[in-house]
């Protein structure tokens, strides 16, 4: 069965955005787009109210996911595009509907100008339980804001992409987290931009200047490792620059910085499967609330 990229849908200025940066990545992947709309189910004494009744929600459950296939159509012609409908709770619905995808896009909205997203509960929650790849898209994102700017300073979408930032941790690196990195700046025919931050001993903070402290043995034994993880991938794709960067200090801060340049930021997230249950890790949710760029979140062993 062919995967597709999946987009959830309600209609809202960020699913709307969402949708369309789902309908640009499935030209580049070459894959269908579908469009996932979810009814969450109305208690019966409200479902009879007037204007709650089965014939408004019909028009709302068939207009909202024609008109939106409609429109990426025209924009992108030659694109297969398919609805969907489900009733149930959306964040069940949208983690199950994850495991058929080659990646689930989702919306959250934007806190205006550079603040980054504010995500809520469901995202949260399909993040959180997904163990495919996930994207979260602020509202108002445009092709133009992933793109590099052109000769006069105007932004356009035919200009080359900005990087895709990718937030590793040297620790414990993860393959299938490198893989989707790479591939998505292949495909975007960008540079790589690899980021590490990490928290040097309180002895250091104490007894050394910043300046002492980046040249410290530890601060080259990260750069190092960063170094020696990457060598087989640069092998894999020649034809992608790659830059590295290992800094001390909070690893989201860095990201979040990095992600203001990015067409795509790209940061993992562990897979727990005890009795804890699902968790996102805080350098993820930091990234998830404070990025601007989409942001892609991979499960990972």
């Amino acid at each position: 069965m062919t995967r597709t990229v999946t987009v959830g849908l309600d209609g809202s200025a960020e699913s709307r955005a969402a949708a369309e940066w789902a309908a640009r990545e499935a030209e580049l992947l070459g894959l269908p787009l579908k469009l996932l709309q979810v009814w969450e189910p109305v208690p019966e004494p409200m479902a009879q109210a007037p204007l709650l009744g089965a014939e408004t929600r019909q028009h709302w459950t068939d207009r909202i996911p024609r008109e939106t296939a409609e429109g990426i159509i025209l924009r992108h012609p030659g694109l297969e595009v398919t609805t969907e409908q489900q009733t149930g709770m959306p964040g069940e619905v949208l983690t199950n509907a994850a495991k058929d995808a080659e990646l689930l896009v989702l919306g959250s909205r934007g806190l205006g100008g550079v603040a980054g997203f504010m995500v809520g509960s469901v995202g949260l929650s399909v993040v959180a339980h997904a163990e495919r790849p996930v994207v979260l898209v602020r509202a108002g994102e445009q092709a133009a804001d992933e793109h590099e700017m052109d000769p006069v300073g105007i932004p356009s979408a035919a200009t080359a992409f900005r990087p895709v930032v990718l937030g590793l941790d040297v620790e414990s690196p993860d393959e299938e987290l490198i893989g989707f990195a790479f591939h998505a700046a292949a495909r975007r025919g960008t540079a790589l931009r690899v980021v590490h931050g990490w928290t040097p001993p309180p002895y250091y903070m104490e007894a050394l200047t910043a300046d002492l402290v980046i040249q410290a043995p530890e601060t080259l034994g990260e750069a190092t490792s960063l170094t020696e993880i990457l060598q087989p991938w640069r092998q894999k794709f020649p034809d992608v620059e790659i830059t590295t960067e290992s800094h001390y200090g909070t690893p989201a801060d860095h990201l979040v910085d990095a992600a203001r340049e990015a067409s795509l930021l790209v940061v993992g997230r562990r897979i727990r499967r005890s009795a804890f249950g699902a968790h996102i890790g805080p350098v993820t949710h930091a990234v998830l609330h404070h990025a601007t760029a989409p942001v892609a979140v991979v499960a990972h062993d």
